[in-house]
This record gives C-alpha cells, sequence and structure tokens, in this order.
C-alpha cells in the first residue's frame, strides 16, 4: 500500500516553525555535535524509523540528526495536546511524513499510530509505547522486520517491562528514559522547570505561600517540589515508596498520605505514572479553588470521571482550565484535561535538557542499527559508553573540563591488595 505522507493542521504555519525550530538547536550543542557526526558515517543508511514522540522544536531536531545519518522517519505525537502545528508544518515542508494534529480526539490519534506504522517501520522510537502496543496488538505482520524500539519516558518503559514479563515484547527495547544522562537531568530539571512555567501560565498565580501538594518523589516529583519550594511555596509529598517518602523528608519536605493532604492544598500536581492517585475520595476534601493537574504521561492520574460524577456544574473559565463546581461555595479547578501540563500549556521542557535525552535516542538508534541481531526480546539499559559519550559531550559543549585517572589511580581501584 502506499503510505500518507503528513496530516497537519496548516501547512503555512510552516516559516514560523521554522523559526523555532532553529531557536531550538541554538540550545542543543550535543545533538548538532552528533549530527555532524551522523552526516560523516551515516550509521542509519536506509533504516526507517517511526517515531511517536511530541511534536515540538527539540523533536524536529533529533529527526534532523537522524535524517543526516540516513534514516526516513515518519512521525506522530504520542500525546494530543501537545503537538506544536507550526513544528509539524515545518517538519512536513521539509518533507517528513508527519501525522500530528494539536488538540486531535482519541480516534485520530490512533489513526496517526496507524498511518506512522503503514511506513513499515525498522526502528521505532516511542515516548509512552502507544507506537509499540499498537504495533503488537494490530500489526504483528510487521514485528519480524522490527530491529528495535527505544523508549523515552517512564510510563513506557514500565509498559514494555510489563509485556517483556509476560514474554509478549517481540524485539529488542532499550530504556532511554534509565540513562543516567537523562533522568537525572530532563526529569529531574526539566519537568520541574516545565511544569511550573505551564502552571504560571495557565493561572497566573503566585506561588509564593502556597501549599503544593507534589504527588510522587520520583525524579519528575524532586524536580517539582524543588522548584516549587524555590518560588516560595510550602510543598508536601505524597508517596507509597518508604525509601522515596524517607527521602522527600530527609529533603525537608513534608510527608503524609493524600487523603491528609487534600484538605491542605492549594496546588496539586501528580507525577506517578498511575492511575487514579488523586480519586474521588478525595475530592470532597478538598479547599474551594484547589487547582489539580498532571505532570506523568498519561491523563489517569486524576480521577477525571469521579470528579464528574460530583460536580454539579461544569464550565471553562480560562483556556485549557476547567472549573468543576462541587456546590454552591466549592470548586476544584482543572489544567489541561489533566493531561501531561507542561506540553499542554506550554513548550515543554527546555531545549538545553532536551539535547542530552534526544542524544541518547539518536545514539540508542544507531546502536540498534549496528547491534540488533546481536540482542534477544527484552529491556535493556542504554549502553554505559553511550551514556558517558552524552555527558561527556554535554561538558564540552559548555566548556567544562574534568579529571582523568592517572595509570596509578587506575590500577589501586582494580586491586585489592592495598589496606590500612
Amino acid at each position: 500500500m502506499t503510505a500518507a505522507r503528513a496530516e497537519i493542521r496548516d501547512r503555512s504555519l510552516a516559516p514560523q516553525g521554522q523559526e523555532r525550530i532553529a531557536w531550538a538547536a541554538r540550545e542543543m550543542p550535543v545533538l548538532r555535535l552528533i549530527r555532524e557526526r551522523f552526516a560523516r558515517e551515516r550509521p542509519l543508511e536506509g533504516v526507517r524509523i517511526a517515531v511517536c514522540a511530541h511534536v515540538t522544536t527539540e523533536t524536529a531536531n533529533l529527526a534532523y540528526t537522524l535524517r543526516a545519518g540516513g534514516a526516513t522517519l515518519a512521525l506522530c505525537a504520542s500525546n494530543p495536546l501537545s503537538t506544536q502545528d507550526d513544528v509539524a508544518a515545518a517538519l512536513a515542508e521539509d518533507g517528513f511524513a508527519v501525522f500530528a494534529i494539536r488538540g486531535e480526539d482519541h480516534e485520530t490519534y490512533y489513526r496517526h499510530i496507524r498511518q506512522v506504522l503503514d511506513f513499515q517501520p525498522q526502528i521505532v522510537i516511542d515516548d509512552g509505547a502507544d507506537l509499540v502496543t499498537t504495533l503488537h496488538r494490530e500489526r504483528r505482520d510487521l514485528l519480524p522486520f522490527v530491529f528495535g524500539s527505544t523508549e523515552e519516558t517512564t510510563t513506557g518503559v514500565i509498559r514494555l517491562k510489563a509485556m517483556a514479563k509476560d514474554d509478549l515484547l517481540a524485539f529488542p527495547a532499550i530504556a532511554v528514559n534509565d540513562a543516567d544522562t537523562k533522568h537525572f537531568f530532563d526529569n529531574r530539571y526539566g519537568t520541574g522547570q516545565s511544569t511550573i512555567d505551564a502552571i504560571l501560565r495557565a493561572t497566573n498565580i503566585l506561588l509564593a505561600g502556597k501549599t503544593v501538594v507534589v504527588a510522587g518523589y520520583g525524579w519528575c516529583g524532586r524536580g517539582i517540589a524543588m522548584r516549587a519550594r524555590g518560588m516560595g511555596a510550602h510543598v508536601i509529598v505524597t508517596e507509597v515508596d518508604p525509601v522515596r517518602a524517607l527521602e522527600a523528608v530527609m529533603d525537608g519536605y513534608v510527608v503524609m498520605p493524600m487523603r491528609q493532604a487534600a484538605p491542605l492544598g492549594d496546588l496539586f500536581i501528580t507525577a506517578t505514572g498511575d492511575i487514579h492517585v488523586i480519586s474521588r475520595e478525595h475530592f470532597p476534601l478538598m479547599k474551594d479553588g484547589a487547582i489539580l493537574c498532571n505532570a506523568g504521561h498519561f491523563n489517569v492520574e486524576i480521577d477525571l470521571d469521579g470528579l464528574a460524577e460530583l460536580a454539579t456544574e461544569r464550565r471553562q473559565v480560562r483556556p485549557l482550565i476547567e472549573e468543576y463546581r462541587l456546590g454552591p461555595d466549592r470548586a476544584i479547578l482543572v489544567l489541561a484535561e489533566g493531561r501531561l501540563v507542561n506540553l499542554a500549556v506550554a513548550e515543554g521542557h527546555p531545549a538545553s535538557v532536551m539535547d542530552m535525552s534526544f542524544a541518547n535516542q539518536a545514539l540508542c538508534c544507531a546502536y540498534l542499527a549496528a547491534h540488533h541481531g546481536e540482542l534477544e526480546a527484552d529491556v535493556y539499559p542504554v549502553p554505559a559508553e553511550i551514556d558517558r559519550e552524552v555527558a561527556s559531550l554535554k561538558l564540552q559543549s559548555m566548556g567544562i573540563g574534568i579529571d582523568r585517572l592517572t595509570p596509578e589511580q587506575e590500577a589501586y581501584l582494580q586491586s585489592w591488595q592495598h589496606g590500612t
């Protein structure tokens, strides 16, 4: 069959998108260095890559890097509200197959995933594992030809590991999310800044003096809590993992169950990757005007169906803010339909952080192209040499040098003879 080439909102937005892509590129020096190398070495020559990711300026720079390496790409969105229509238009204008429209409904979202699969990919770049799971459910005829996949986010890695545990995963998958140069920086500093940025854009509230409840103290939750406290908020953390809860206490946060936090919070931010972290039982406990938003990948962390059943009235009070009235004197506000708030309301992570994440993606694609025949169907960490290379390139781009071990020091670290 002949695959469609693009489905976007408005191709006339391309010049604006091209300008913004170029602006992001200024903050992505590591990816630029990799692109220059790819252009010389062509490690992806003739490889078809399907990308299901947030269609943003940073993703566009990844697309150009992969194409410089010889790949042919087809892209779709990994979230209905994260697409930047001008970027989609710019990519389509420059010859990429793009299927992404901001605000697309559920049916369109999955149609776009299927259109990308029509390109018969050999490598899959996923953000949340929707592309991989659809491939396994609906296009099993393509599975023998897939070298492998790379996964960008925690939620997707969880799904891939569940597939592998059930012996359903048909090809190797690299957990890019778990690279040190990804989750230490992208998840913590990127999510921390971009989530707060989105909340302030949407609401224009003053964070100083507010009580912010952060659900989950993984790397994303750590970043959000850190940035909220830095702007003068009182931060409460909720957790189910005792080690992470203890870490939050040692970091100076108040830790308690969500049921205790519900009456106290002015702003609630979920970042767990799990379902109904804020559930029907919590809504009646919340104060009038409480604001709820989600920084996890899928729109399941807040029980919006339960909230809708409790509400006597619903209305939009600002762009991407919906008010749920629970009575004459109390309302709860939900940002961006409970979807990934930093991309639904703002522009997502700063390009300088995505520089490392997407450098990992590019290098892992080249690794899969070269080594896929050696790998079983399982979930793999990013090879340590790739993680170190990304860190070294980032330091180089920042003009920062570090020490190296002397032969004497290396020998000492490899020996057991030296004691007290």
